[in-house]
Order: C-alpha cells, then structure tokens, then sequence
C-alpha cells in the first residue's frame, strides 16, 4: 500500500470528536478507526502494537543497530474537527493542478481568488474534498506519513536506527488528545507530533490557553410592568461582550497578538451563558487576559448586584517553548532533515494548540512538524501528495540521523 492509498482509505471513516462529551473517547466511532488502525500496524509488522481502553494505540518499530542511540516518537491525532461533517467523505485528487478554480461539485468551487494557499501547489496533485465535508488531513495525512515511514525503513535496512515508537490518539481537536497519553509507557527521550500544515512548517511555540465560561443571571418580569425590576440577561450578555477589546478578537489578530473568542452565547431573558477561549504567547499577557475577563465580571456586578454575573476559568494548556528551549538538539536535528530531503524549514508560532504542547509539560519535548494539510476544519480542506511524500521523508531522515545522534 503506498502514501495515498493509505490515506484515502483513512478518510473513509468518520472519527469526529465531540467536545460536549464526557466520555473517552469522545466519541464512539473514534474507537473504530483506532481498530483498523491497530490492525493495520500489525499487518505492517511494527512490535508492541497495544490499543488501551480509551483508544490511545502505541507501536513500536525495533532498532536495527546495537549502537546506543536514543528512543524517539512520532505522534498523530486520528479524530477530526467537530467544526465540520467528516462522514461520507468523499476525495478525489486534481493531478497537475493548474492554478485555476476547482470544481469540487456542482456549485461549488474552491478558488485561489479566496484561498491563495491553492497558488502555493501549482503543478502538484491535490486531494480535495466534495465540497460538503472536510477531508480529514488533520490529522489523518499525519498518521499516513509516519505509517508509510516505519514500512520504509523496514524495507531499507541499510538505514540504520534505534527504538522508534508511534502513537495514535483521540480528541486532539477537543483539546483533550494528551490528557491520558501514557508518557511513561511511550518511553521516548523526544517526539514529534506530525500535525502542522504545509510545507516546511516547524513549530515549537504556541498559545497559551484558557477557556471562560461566563453566566449571567437575569429576572423576568411581564414588560408590561418591568420598570425597575427586570434585569434582561439577554442585554447584559451584550454588554458584557462589549467589554472586551473590539480589535483582539481572532479576526483582527495575526502573529504573537493575543485574542478573545466568542465561541457561542446563549440567552433568554433569565439567564445568559457565554463561551470563551482566551489566547496568547505571551505568559504574562496570557495571566492578564484572564485577569481582564474577572475584572469585567466584577464591574458588572458592581453594576447589576452580586452574582449577577459568574465567571468559570480553566487553563487549557501552555506555550511548549519554555520546555523546549533546553532540549534545542529536539529542533536542530529537524531543521537538518529538512534540509537533506530539500525541504526549506519555515519556522513559525501555532496560533492554536496542539497536543505536543501538553505533551511538553508532561516531560516529553515534543514539537509540531507540517503534515500539508490546508485550510483545516471545512470543506475547502486539501493536501497535496508531494507534500505529503516529503514529510514522509523528513520522518525518516529525522530517525536516521538520530541513528549518529550523541548528547
């Protein structure tokens, strides 16, 4: 089976996580990929292939030198985003792309005039979508690479390697895929999560993250004799939204600027909940930012009465650089596989988050390398397969060349 057909054959299943789940995973047709997907490293002769009860699947490909070389990870998430439909989905590959709009199906159109990612790949073969799911590259495209990786270097034993482990997880997407990743039982010194997007993408720094659950307390009275006595927490919703900055939202933010996100709000006159997520690089603004949320909170019950207005924070997870800025030799030996397979590093900051970063503060240095999906999330998902060939390849030019690696 070769890197395409792999992954077209992981697209076929619907692995979408759901974040108003209590269970683990969150959703049950996760479980089934994480069956196929055990088999399937079984098949491929990998050793150590377990699945645990919460579908995390660990595997092991066996050094082929006695030298001393460290135990290294790769890591790919199988769930795909809640954001859109991933059941049915239905690929089809653009050979030689020209530059021109896509004809996804009827009606719908894929253009470099509102995605000029598109331009990036002219002459390469794209997989797309139908236009009415996502694809399923994130993560699926990275699961596919690090798969076809280990098949390689079974097949080319001159290339000399230590203990290589794989993981497979759930949830990702729901910011839950590390919470029960068993660090001590992968047992590698370093890993990589393959979960970055196009080409050359390297990260290992991210937001740091909170999410802000604000409730507001309402009275209802007939408006008909409401002077005085209603408190409309539909009003106070707005208001309460109105309090933060207009200009640090995701829309109006790019780089290391942090944001506010309005996630959802739901009202009646009685009572009101609003969802947010709170974002930066930044530790000290990141402490501010949810400082600012309670700040507001407070006025508004100055304003309101006590309790009118409730807020529940919870962190979510942290920047990755502060770990993995003592363990640079994690980054260097990427950049020089890069390198050696012609691929140009474009280091940059994830404006999100990614399991490797709870995975950092687990103890085990983990940054994030492309894996070419783009436009994530929707129906305007692609990848191209030479992108996916060359991630493949820095997979194993990374296990090769920590086959010479010394501390």
């Amino acid at each position: 089976m070769d890197l395409v057909e792999r992954f077209l054959n992981y697209t076929k299943f619907d692995t979408q996580s759901n974040e108003d789940s209590e269970n683990v995973p969150s959703t049950g047709k996760q479980l089934v990929f994480a069956e196929y997907l055990k088999k399937e490293l079984e098949q491929e002769g990998l050793d150590d292939v377990e699945m645990d009860d919460k579908g995390y699947i660990y595997a092991t490909l066996k050094a082929n030198t006695k030298d001393p070389i460290p135990t290294i990870g790769f890591i790919s998430h199988y769930d795909t985003s809640p954001d859109c439909s991933g059941a049915n989905v239905k690929a089809q590959i653009v050979r030689r792309y020209d530059g021109s709009d896509i004809l996804l199906s009827e009606g719908i159109v894929s253009s470099p005039t509102k995605f000029p990612e598109l331009l990036n790949h002219v002459g390469e073969d794209l997989i797309v979508t139908d236009g009415h799911t996502l694809l399923g590259a994130d993560d699926k495209a990275g699961i596919a690479e690090i798969v076809q990786a280990m098949v390689y270097l079974q097949q080319h034993k001159e290339i000399k390697h230590g203990k290589i482990r794989v993981a497979f997880n759930p949830d990702e997407e729901i910011g839950m895929g590390a919470h029960h990743f068993d660090v001590e039982k992968f047992g590698c010194e370093w890993a990589y999560t393959m979960d970055g997007g196009d080409l050359g993408e390297l990260e290992f720094e991210n937001f740091n993250a909170a999410s802000a659950k604000i409730a507001i307390k309402g009275i209802s009275v007939h408006p008909g004799y409401a002077k005085g006595k209603m408190v409309n927490a539909n009003a106070l919703a707005a208001e309460f939204a109105k309090m933060l900055p207009e200009d640090e939202t995701p829309e109006t933010t790019e780089g290391y600027q942090g944001f506010y996100h309005l996630l959802s709000m739901q009202s009646n006159i009685e009572q009101a909940k609003l969802s947010y997520i709170i974002r930066d690089h930044d530790r000290s603004k990141f402490e501010d930012r949810k400082r600012f949320i309670l700040h507001c909170a407070e006025l508004m019950n100055e304003k309101y009465g006590e309790r009118t207005v409730e807020v529940q924070l919870s962190d979510q997870y942290y920047n990755m650089k502060e770990k993995i800025d003592p363990e640079m030799h994690v980054i260097d030996l990427v950049l020089k596989a890069m390198q050696e397979v012609g691929v140009g590093p474009k280091v940059k900051p994830i404006r999100g988050g990614t399991d490797g970063a709870q995975l950092s503060f687990k103890g085990l240095p983990c940054p994030n390398i492309f894996a070419g999906g783009v436009n994530f999330h929707g129906p305007y998902e692609f990848v191209s397969i030479q992108v996916m060939e060359k991630a493949m390849q820095v997979v194993v030019k990374i296990c090769e060349l920590t086959g010479g690696f010394n501390h």
